[in-house]
């Protein structure tokens, strides 16, 4: 069984910053991609941003610039650096685990954690 939990949200006020932490735990073979998403109240969940396990990034375009992803390897870990932070950015924001149980290829999971609350007021 493979878990992810989340934490870091907070209220902040426009312009601050804050780090969301992200771990993955369990008995799995592989973590492949880990990855930030959002949802606003009233809105689809949303691409925030994805790092693979060799280090490639991806960023929506609305935080391009202002977020930076980062990952942990030995740690099971991937954190999420959110600054120049708008009200708009406002959200609960997930993580996100995929990868394989076992070293077959249908032996895939996806893993959701429950969610961090960010606030930014302003």
């Amino acid at each position: 069984q493979v878990r992810v939990a989340e934490s870091g949200g907070d209220l902040v006020q426009a312009g601050g910053s804050l780090r969301l932490s992200c771990a993955a735990s369990g008995r799995f073979f592989s973590i492949d991609v880990m990855g930030w998403y959002r949802q606003a109240p009233g809105k689809q969940r949303e691409l925030v941003a994805t790092i693979t396990s060799g280090g490639i990034i991806n960023y929506s375009d609305s935080v391009q610039g202002r977020f930076t992803i980062s990952r942990d390897n030995a740690k099971n870990m991937v954190y999420l650096q959110m600054n120049s932070l708008k009200v708009e950015d406002t959200a609960v924001y997930y993580c996100n685990a995929r990868g394989l149980i076992r070293a077959e290829l249908d032996a895939q999971y996806d893993r959701w954690g429950q969610g961090t609350q960010v606030t930014v007021s302003s």
